[in-house]
């Protein structure tokens, strides 16, 4: 492996990657703090990352013997996949009337959804796990992926009707290819939350997987999949020739998002807060018992669940000791 490759593995503040490389596969996980959401430092972390993968391929890494050949997108925090965007910064710069910082967050956004739906333009397959719940722009972002795989317990959809308001991110673009636009606009304007059969069976969720041993579960779906891996890649090729995502669509739906945030009221804006402390309450400690937070076994720099120092990192550095004061940045924040 060469330095771009080494590249794509820094460590980040707010996502987590590493390689598996039985399965040629990159995972990417969201990690947030304090809430769950799409924080302006995920949003920019994650177009870092994609644009790594892209500049590994210019080197001249492609085809059948590529080391990257899927992109999977999941996250750390247990049972929460992603909950949307960041509510708080909405309401500050909504009450500012600051159109040009919102268009910005929601173009960072659509950037990231594009260039996933795309494949970031790589013969690679981009694929969403999602354990848990996926609300709002965090379900724009895992139906962004060319699949989706989902467990039994998860939990998606699009509560901004609540505040008087629509998923301006990808969701009617990405989701009307699927299910057509009258049950796109049926889920939009509902503000329904689907369970992973559900959507499995509406044929939004491409892979549905029990709640246990997800891991290898997905990693056994990775090894049936590129068996015929060159032509399920054809596929999404013809896929996205005969149904593409097309940025231009998905820019002038944000002028629409922006100017309709710009418009809500006091009222929603009530309801916005009641959501994003919601949010927040999700992955806060427990105050009475003072309880620490659960992680996930996917683990940000090992593979292996047993450390023994010294150990040499990927970028061939002699590690002597855990250097991590506090693993869980939550719990100092």
């Amino acid at each position: 492996m060469d330095r771009a490759f080494y590249k794509i593995f820094k460590d980040y503040q707010e996502i987590s990657i590493r390689y598996d490389a039985r399965h040629r596969a990159i995972w990417s996980y969201y990690n947030p703090a304090p809430r769950p959401c799409f924080s302006m430092t995920v949003l920019k972390e994650v177009r870092q990352a994609q644009e790594d993968i892209i500049d590994y391929f210019k080197n001249g890494h492609t085809g059948s013997e590529s080391p990257i050949q899927y992109l999977i997108i999941g996250s750390q925090i247990p049972d929460i996949y992603n909950l949307g965007g960041d509510l708080s910064l909405f309401m500050q710069l909504i009450k500012d009337q600051n159109r040009q910082q919102l268009l910005d967050y929601a173009k960072q956004c659509i950037d990231i959804c594009y260039l996933n739906a795309v494949n970031l333009h790589l013969p690679i397959t981009t694929i969403s796990l999602v354990e848990g719940a996926a609300l709002g722009g965090g379900f724009e972002s895992a139906l962004s992926s060319n699949i989706m795989i989902a467990t039994e317990n998860s939990k998606m959809g699009f509560p901004e009707i609540r505040f008087n308001l629509f998923p301006g991110m990808g969701a009617y673009s990405l989701l009307a290819r699927i299910v057509g636009m009258t049950v796109a606009e049926k889920m939009i304007a509902g503000g329904e939350i689907y369970s992973g059969r559900e959507l499995y069976d509406m044929g939004i969720v491409n892979h549905l997987v029990g709640n246990d041993n997800v891991q290898e579960r997905v990693e056994k779906f990775l090894q049936q999949h590129r068996r015929l891996g060159n032509g399920r890649r054809a596929l999404q090729q013809v896929r996205q020739c005969y149904s593409p995502i097309d940025y231009q669509e998905l820019s002038e739906i944000t002028e629409i998002w922006v100017d309709a945030a710009l418009r809500l009221e006091d009222k929603d804006l009530r309801m916005m807060d009641r959501l994003a402390r919601a949010q927040l309450a999700k992955v806060s400690p427990g105050e009475e018992n003072n309880l620490p937070l659960l992680r996930t076994k996917q683990d940000r720099r090992f593979v292996a669940e047993d450390i023994s120092f010294p150990l040499t990192d990927w970028a061939g550095d002699v590690v002597v000791s855990d250097r991590r004061e506090n693993c869980d940045r939550r719990l100092s924040s």
